[in-house]
This record gives structure tokens, sequence and C-alpha cells, in this order.
């Protein structure tokens, strides 16, 4: 799938090519059957967008504001739609503005609630109202034109809806059309009305370094619910995503409203009961020290916003994110490739790598049917340790003194493709790039620059540090015949100024800097459109929409224990595929809970992802790699199934449960993997039964064990029904034990 060079260098993910049917200005609005396309539908002043089981509706009022009408589940045709009226103000206090349940609000004319845009002009205005000026369908997205009402300071609202999902995607186009420089102080891709309600329940991921992706729930109150990260990039310490459900919805069945920003700088999604008891979500770019310099004619492009719901649950509501992901997110969508079998040296050798050592590691990886060899960090300049080197993207000549060649062309013979790892946005005050451009990292005159991991960040927002760091990449994989890129970025932001530019400009490296990150691996991608990336973030710390569209997988956690991996992989599908999530095998007792754990324990965790191997294979045993070979195999024949499938979460390992267990079902339900697990054994109690979920009630499949026991009851063919009702009985008992079932149609 091909995307716009001016979506993807703004941020925007745009929904690609897909079936749609635009009614141009209509006495009915009209809504369509659930043929597999999307509808737009525009009556008069009237919007409708329908796909797969969802409808999206809002007008403009009397006023010529811009008015939510609906969003729910999918209406039938000609069902007629609420006029867009605004409600009458119910006191002095609160004011009119702040009861009519806006798609799109400027700040002012007396709103209190949280605005989609602020905007500050040279005589120090600050008011901003936007009223609806025209409409229009192009390329399969509805743009909606809003502009102040006294100033020339132009909104333009994308709509697109999937149809396969029924995920709608919002972003805005800010453009200042006077003739003087603007400030935007905030802006938003839109915000989402819900039905009003007293019953929900808001959940969200927030996390730490190694501890990514816990899932917290509160009830939505009168009040504010911030989720943000004003470090730079996404943050592991909050997800840009968020789960509203009704309070008695949970894993399988109930109302779930969810979204995701498609944004890798900071951002901020604002979840909000305001005081007319209207329940709002708007997301964007984070307004803390956000101040974006906009010129005469000049334009700002909102991250995108998407959006959706279902009647299904939890579990449902996550499949549709995975759905929209696998199909219109990732570059190679709508069919992605299915993720390799991958080694990666880091675990074996730390910075002690050369050709030697990492030839020998490349043989045993490749025995046990690895198909994809990936050197990190190590290799380059100075690079001994981690004070040292970054920056210059040079073959360190005592480490390889062939340069990469030799070592290339053995991971080849072997069968296996070549990766290396990079962290192209970081620089060593010790490294012959910070000697030569010390005013190429992000500081703020005068002041200290703090260091993190004994690097700083250098700025991407100058067109000249963007040019050396695509040009060093370029030729890295111009020379070499490399396959894949492990694209890591360890710390935060610090000191995010900008001395290049005037003092008013500054914070514009907020955007710009995202902008070109992302322009550089756009353009990558399309000069060696082969290559394959990775993004990495001292673990889960860059995991979005945005970075989602231009890499091929991701990396959730520095944290490869493979227990806790099992709570933090939980979390990570709440909002995103296992088709991206990378899971290691690595060795026992882990580095960061020194647990003893079992090889095939260690497999199974991973095995429910993206498989890779970190594991120092020098010292595995015989029996180990004979191991690693039969599961690595198993691995192979189950992973269109895991990656590409419907993914349910039958047993949450969250809040500490003995037991955990996740099902993948493929598309056409003709295959399905269960993956169950046991922490520990307590008081003699059996595993308890599970009951399968999503397969073909009518169809007879065959069970196989790849690994663990059943009772001894167990019939080996059953159908559907009987494999989701009666259920089946793993027999488990001890600590960290594992159990891969799975169930073929016959």
């Amino acid at each position: 799938m091909k995307f716009p060079r001016a979506c993807v260098r703004h941020g925007l993910a745009i929904l690609g090519t897909m079936a749609l049917i635009v009614c141009g200005a209509m006495n009915d609005a009209r809504a369509a059957t659930h043929d597999g396309t999307a509808h737009i539908d525009v009556s008069g002043r009237v919007f409708r967008l329908d796909a797969a089981k969802v409808t999206y509706a809002f007008g403009v009022n009397e006023k010529g504001q811009l008015q939510s009408i609906y969003w729910g589940s999918r209406l039938a045709p000609n069902d007629p739609l609420p006029t867009p009226v605004a409600p009458p103000g119910r006191d002095a206090i609160d004011g009119v503005v702040n009861v009519i349940p806006q798609e799109y609000t400027g700040w002012g004319e007396g709103l209190y609630y949280e605005p989609d845009l602020k905007v500050t002009f040279p005589d120090g205005n600050r008011d901003l109202v936007l009223h609806y000026v025209s409409n229009s369908v192009h390329d399969n997205v509805l743009s909606i034109v809003m502009k102040d009402i006294e100033r020339a300071i132009v909104v333009t609202l994308q709509y697109e809806i999937d149809p396969g999902t029924g995920i709608v995607r919002r972003s805005a186009v800010v453009e200042n059309q006077t003739a003087t420089p603007v400030i935007v102080e905030q802006a938003s891709a839109g915000t989402w009305i819900l039905p009003r309600s007293h019953d929900y329940t808001l959940r969200y991921l927030a996390g730490r370094w190694a501890g990514e992706n816990d899932i917290y729930e509160r009830p939505v109150q009168p009040g504010k619910t911030v989720l943000e990260s004003r470090r730079g990039s996404t943050g592991m310490q909050n997800e840009p995503w968020f789960a509203i459900r009704r309070n008695d919805a949970n894993e399988t069945h109930g109302q779930v409203w969810f979204g995701a920003l498609a944004w890798s700088g900071s951002w901020q999604i604002a979840i909000e009961q305001d005081q007319a008891e209207q329940v709002r979500v708007t997301g964007g770019f984070n307004p803390f020290d956000f101040g974006y310099k906009l010129a005469p004619g000049a334009s700002l492009q909102t991250p995108s916003f998407y959006a959706g719901l279902t009647s299904g649950g939890m579990g449902e509501a996550s499949r549709l994110m995975h759905r929209l992901e696998l199909t219109r997110i990732l570059p190679q969508a709508p069919h992605p490739r299915a993720r390799p079998v991958l080694y990666n040296s880091w675990e074996a050798t730390g910075f002690d790598v050369n050709e030697a050592g990492q030839i020998a590691l490349a043989e045993r990886a490749a025995s046990i049917g690895v198909e994809r060899f990936v050197m990190d960090d190590g290799w380059f300049g100075a690079r001994n340790n981690d004070k040292a080197g970054l920056g210059d993207w040079t073959v360190n000549p005592q480490k390889f003194p062939h340069g990469l060649k030799p070592l290339i062309d053995r991971v080849h013979a072997l069968g296996m493709d070549f990766g290396i790892w990079v962290e192209p946005e970081m620089v060593n005050p010790d490294s012959d790039l910070y000697r030569a451009h010390p005013d190429w990292v992000l500081n703020m005159t005068g002041r200290p620059r703090t260091l993190g991991r004994n690097q700083m960040v250098l700025n991407l927002a100058r067109p000249d540090v963007r040019a050396y760091v695509f040009h060093a990449l370029d030729k890295l994989l111009s020379e070499n015949q490399i396959a894949f890129i492990k694209w890591d970025y360890n710390r935060s932001w610090s000191e995010p100024g900008w001395p290049a530019v005037p003092p008013d400009q500054q914070k514009n490296v907020y955007v710009d800097f995202v902008r070109n990150v992302y322009g550089i691996l756009e353009e990558l991608r399309h000069k060696h459109p082969n290559v394959e990336i990775e993004s990495c973030s001292s673990g889960g710390g860059r995991v979005d929409l945005g970075i989602m569209h231009l890499t091929d997988e991701v990396w959730p956690s520095d944290n490869t224990d493979a227990y806790d991996r099992l709570r933090i992989q939980d979390g990570f599908t709440q909002a995103h595929t296992p088709g991206v999530m990378m899971a290691w095998v690595t060795d026992s007792p882990s580095s960061m809970n020194g647990r003893s754990m079992s090889l095939e324990y260690r497999f199974l965790s991973a095995m429910q992802g993206s498989l890779g191997v970190g594991a120092n294979l020098t010292k595995w045993t015989a029996q180990d790699m004979a191991t690693a070979k039969r599961l690595i195999a198993d691995y192979k024949a189950i992973r269109e199934t895991v990656q590409h499938g419907d993914l349910y979460r039958l047993v949450s390992p969250d809040n500490g449960s003995e037991h955990s267990a996740t099902e993948s079902v493929s598309p056409d339900k003709a295959h399905a993997v269960l993956f169950a697990f046991l922490h520990s054994s307590t008081e003699g109690y059996p595993y308890p039964t599970v009951r399968l979920q999503g397969l073909d009630p009518d169809a007879r499949y065959r069970l196989r064990v790849l690994q663990g026991t059943l009772a001894e009851r167990t019939p080996t063919v059953a159908s559907g029904a009987y494999w989701m009702n009666v259920g089946i009985d793993i027999l488990m008992r001890g600590d960290f034990q594992g159990t891969a079932i799975t169930f073929d149609r016959e």
C-alpha cells in the first residue's frame, strides 16, 4: 500500500484505497447495506459515514457549528437522523457554547472544556470561533472546511472510515491565511463525542522501562483524565490508546469505544466529562511547551486520531484494531509478510562483536531454523561501550578488518538474511560527529546538556542533521546486503531548544523533528524497498500507529523474562496486533528477575508473537538445540495464524493470576492455536477447563499437542461447538508450565 508523501511527512496515516461510495447532496440520507464497502452520505448539511457495523454522523447546526449527531451501531437504510440543533444554555455560568457537542472547537466564545485549537495572534487576541464553510469529498476523504468568524484562520477537517472495521480516522489541517504569523498553542485531530451516560469505565495502558503496558481502569467521572507524553517521543509511561466501556462490558461482550493516535512525538489524549455531563475524548499534539509558529500561507497538519466501537467487548475492540493495523496501517498492508524467525546477538556478546564471533553465532542460529541473523550494537566507530561512537556510522576496522561483507556472505550462505542495529537519532559526546558539530544536538544556549545513557539527542528538525542521518543510513544499506534494520532510540528529550532559529520558532521542534524522522524512514523505504525495519526505544518507548505505518515490527520491552512477558504482551495486544510484537527467547535464569524457567516455557511465551531468539547459543546444550529446532519448526507451521489471525485472550495474566491462555484463529476459521500457562500449582487444584472461542461451531477440528499433556478423555477430533462449550482439560503441575495445542479443520 502506498501512502501520499505529504501525509507521511505530517504524521498522517491515510487509510489507503478502499471501496467507497459517495452520495452527494440528497433529500434523504442513505445508509448502505453491510456489503464490505464504506459510504459517505451528504444530505444538506448533515454528514453520515457507514461501514461494517458502525454509523458515524454529524452536521451543521443553526449557529454554523459542527455538531455531533450519532456514533454507534450501524443504522438501517433510510433511518432518519436528528437535525443538528444547538441545545439551549442552562445558565449564565456555563454559557451556551459549553452544552453543544461540537466536533471541533476553537478556544473562544466562553469555551471551558478542552478545545481542539488554540491560537495567539500578533495583537494578543486569543479568541477563536470556528464556523462551517463548505464540504467536499476527494480520494475517499470527507473534508469539512471551517473558518474563524472574523480572521482568516482556516481549518480543514478530514474524515475517513475503514470498510472492514468501521474505524474512523480524523485529522485537521490548520492554515494561516492572514498577513502575519500566528502561534498555534494547541492543535488536536478532533474530539470524539460519546453517547451521554453515567455508565462508563476508562481503560488505558501505562508503565515504565521493563514494565510496559500495564492495564489500568478508572470510572469516567466529572473532570478530566489526561494521558500523555512530554518526552518528545511516544513514551512508555502512557500508550496513545484508550478504551471506554460500559460498566457491564467485559472481554467477550458489551459496548466499547476505543481509539489510538498516530503520532510518535509528544502527544495528549484528554478524556473529559464536562459540566454538561458530556463525555469527550480529544487527542493530538501535547499542548505542554507547545507553540508552533505558522507563517502566512503556511499550514499545520495534526496527527491522525483513529477510533471505533463494538458491542463485542474488549476482545472484539482489540481484534478490530489489529485488523486495521494489518490491513491499513503497516507498510506491507493489506497483506503483510509473516515475520521471519530472528536471532539477535546482543545478549550473547554485548559490545564485544567481531567477525569470527558473529559467524559462530550465525552458524548455531542457522542450525535450529533461524531465518534472520541480526548483529546488534558495537559494530561501528569507537563503540566498545555505551560512552562512545554513536553518530559515527562507519564499520569498526579492528573488529571487521574486511568490512561487513565476509560476515554477510556467510550469513547468506547459511540460508539467512542479515540485519543490523542502529540508533541514528542519538550522539555520544565522545564521537567524531559531536566534536565536529556540537550545535547539532537539542540544547538551550548557555544551559547544561543533560546526558541520558551517556548520549544526547540530535536535533532532527534541522535540515542538515536530517540530511546527515539519511545519507549515513543510505550509504550503509547501499554498500551492504542488509535486509533489516533494528532502529533504536534510547533516551527521552531534555533541553528541547533549537538555537539556530528565532526564539518564537524554536518550539516548532516538537513537530518538525518527528516529521523528519518519518521522512527519513519513508525515503529509505522508497530507495531500499526490500529492507524491513523494527521500531525499538529502550523497549516499548516508541510504539504508535504513526511509527507502525513506516516500520514492520516493534519491540515491546527490554524485559524478556518469559513470565513477565505474558503480562506485557497481554497489555500490548489491547492496542496492537501480535503480528508486529517481537518476542525473544533468552537465557535462564532471566537477567531481569533471576528466575529459572524451562526452555519450552520460554519458547511458548515468545511464540505468541513474532518469534526471536536472543540467548547465547554457544552455551546451549545439544538437547537445548534440539528442543529449539523442534519448536521453531512448530512455530513456522502456526505463525501465519498467530501473526495474522484473530486473537482471543481467554484467561488474562493481569492482576497476578496463576493462569493465562490465549487463542489465535485464522481468518477463515480453518486453524486455531491455543497457548496456556501456569505460574505455579496451588494446593493441588487442577488447571481450569479452557473453552475456545471464534471457531466454526459446525466444523470438525483435529487436535494436535505441540507441548504439554491433556486429560486422557480428551478426544482427538470434535466439533467447534464441542471445543467452545465442553472445552479442554490441560494437565499442568509445578512452576512455570506451558502448553501449546493446534486445532485444524478437517
